[in-house]
């Protein structure tokens, strides 16, 4: 994805910031999204990204601008009458904001509606796909900004050399977060061996380096356990971690993805996790799309967990999805290590389906806390898997590493 629609949004906060530079200082800037709109009152109601609810209402002359597609000059925006604005749409309005936070007088907004919103992520959907790549960090030089990646070819792993400038958009998945609109900006140096990256841009003549226009990274973390207890008040599991024989707390939420194979499907895969299939090689190019489905997401892009797709999987069971993933039978995709597409089309399931003694296998972003998780993916009826792999149940969880990360729907950062 060349650029996020709220990174957009951010540069158009910014362009009218400074546009408006010499106004009175009582003027705010708010994003958010729109829940309702009443034409005839002219107010909006806006939930806004730090979780407040205001009402905005217009302003003598008010500015209604469209912001297109890619677009991040708002010079090039393009008038549009309240009525244009419906629920779902991206809002920025600058006005003056009340005492109480609550409502806010707008001078100007700009909307970036839901149907460009959608077409801008299926675009960047398509991009991911066609020039992404992703797989395991196996070195970092921060002082020449390049680091290096195992990647899948079709002469076998292979290492990559990824090639970051001071032009390269570099974003890092937040501790404890599913959510690719929670991802912070970040620099080389924040990325570790081990970490799993997605990279947007152009490869060499000679496939070794890969000169990268946008980079993505994050440590994640795979765990196979058996469930003994489930709250569905709280939304939580409590089960046992297999590799570590310790008991973890497993949450879930909106954003968490949760399937169950059918038996001959978890059996393949099986077969996969015994060496049968090459073993649990490292990664893929192939990563969940923040869109494509929020699965995240992602919808946007690939599979969707970014669209979701990730890397397939690495040492240690770490592994995120990214956008990607490509066509083919689910065997085919397992085979190669993209399995956040075949997971899009396997049944899904809620908390409540779950019973003590299931098997599942987790995926989840390093958190702060070892002793707890919040699902990216949670994936049950994987007994087979984990009978095949019965002296190393990292190794079995490792087998799923490329649908951790949901960079498919949730990249766009736009739900």
């Amino acid at each position: 994805m060349k650029i996020t629609e709220l990174c957009l949004l951010a540069v158009a906060c910014l362009t009218i910031g400074m546009a408006a530079a010499q106004q009175p200082p009582a003027r705010t800037n708010l994003v958010g999204a729109v829940q309702t709109v009443d034409p005839a009152s002219g107010q909006i109601v806006l939930k806004a990204d730090d979780g407040s609810v205001v009402k905005i209402s217009e302003h003598v002359g008010v500015r209604v601008i469209r912001l297109p597609p890619g677009e991040k000059n708002v010079a090039n925006a393009v008038k549009i009458a309240l009525g244009d604005i419906g629920p779902g749409d991206r809002l920025l309005a600058r006005g003056e904001l009340s005492a109480d936070k609550t409502s806010l007088t707008a001078s100007t907004l700009l909307v970036m509606t839901k149907a460009d919103i959608a077409q801008k992520q299926q675009a960047d959907q398509a991009e991911w796909q066609k020039r992404g790549v992703g797989g395991l960090v196996t070195a970092v030089d921060a002082t020449t900004g390049q680091l290096t990646i195992n990647t899948r070819t079709a002469e076998g792993m292979k290492p990559l050399i990824i090639v970051a400038n001071d032009k390269t958009t570099i974003r890092r998945y937040a501790p404890d977060s599913v959510r690719f609109a929670d991802a912070k900006s970040g620099t080389l140096a924040d990325i570790k061996p081990g970490d799993q990256v997605r990279a947007l841009g152009d490869k060499s003549e000679d496939g070794t380096h890969y000169a990268a226009e946008e980079l993505v990274s994050g440590s994640f973390r795979n765990v196979a356990a058996t469930v003994t207890s489930i709250d569905p008040a709280t939304n939580t599991m409590k089960v046992m971690d297999l590799t570590t024989k310790k008991p973890l707390l497993v949450h879930v939420n909106a954003d968490s993805t949760m399937r169950k194979l059918p038996e001959m499907m978890a059996k393949m895969i099986a077969m996969r996790a015994a060496g049968g299939a090459g073993g649990a090689g490292g990664g893929s190019g192939n990563w969940p799309g923040a869109g494509g489905g929020q699965r995240p997401p992602g919808a946007p892009g690939g599979a969707t967990s970014a669209q979701t797709g990730a890397p397939a999987g690495g040492a240690g069971g770490q592994g995120p999805g990214a956008p990607g993933g490509q066509g083919g039978s689910g065997g085919a995709r397992a085979g190669r290590g993209d399995m956040q597409q075949m997971l899009e089309h396997m049944p899904a399931i809620k908390l409540e389906d779950l019973k003590p003694g299931d098997a599942i296998i987790v995926s989840s972003t390093a958190g702060a806390d070892p002793g707890q998780v919040t699902a990216i993916t949670l994936v049950a009826g994987v007994e087979p898997i984990l009978s095949a792999a019965p002296a190393g149940s990292q190794r079995a969880a490792s087998v799923l590493g490329s649908w951790n990360l949901d960079m498919g729907g949730n990249m766009g950062g736009m739900q």
